[in-house]
This record gives C-alpha cells, structure tokens and sequence, in this order.
C-alpha cells in the first residue's frame, strides 16, 4: 500500500497553480477534496506520493503558491 501526502492550500486558485507546476516538473499528483481531518480555507488539495514529498516542495516553492501545510496520509 502506497503512502500519500497532500498539500493544504488557503484559495482554489493557489491548488490550480500548484497542480499546473507539479505536473510541468513530471509529479504524478492529483487535486482531491480536502481530507476531512484536516481543517482548510480551501476545498481542494493536492495529492501525491509520499516518495516525492522533497520534489513537491521544490516545485510549491518555485510558484510561490500559498499553502498552508504538507500532511501525511497513510
């Protein structure tokens, strides 16, 4: 079973930027409602593997995208 993050955005518009560089950098990831346990200004977050948490990072912080955290999802 594969362990996956996602990534808590505050705006819509700031989970469809970072989806679009995600994608541009070869991330496999995918926008998903907010996981319930997780409070959100936001509906949507980004889903990804776990193995490239350090790779999603590095592309959020090339699009200045504001999010607001990174979490574990087992």
């Amino acid at each position: 079973m594969s362990d996956f993050g996602v990534v808590i955005f505050h705006t819509t518009s700031a989970a469809l930027r970072a989806e679009k560089a995600a994608l541009a950098a070869g991330l496999k990831v995918k926008l998903i409602p907010t996981p319930r346990q997780f409070s959100s200004d936001c509906g949507m977050s980004l889903r990804f593997d776990w193995e490239c948490e350090a790779a999603v990072r590095e592309a959020l912080e090339r699009t200045g995208a504001d999010w607001s955290a990174i979490q574990r999802l087992a």
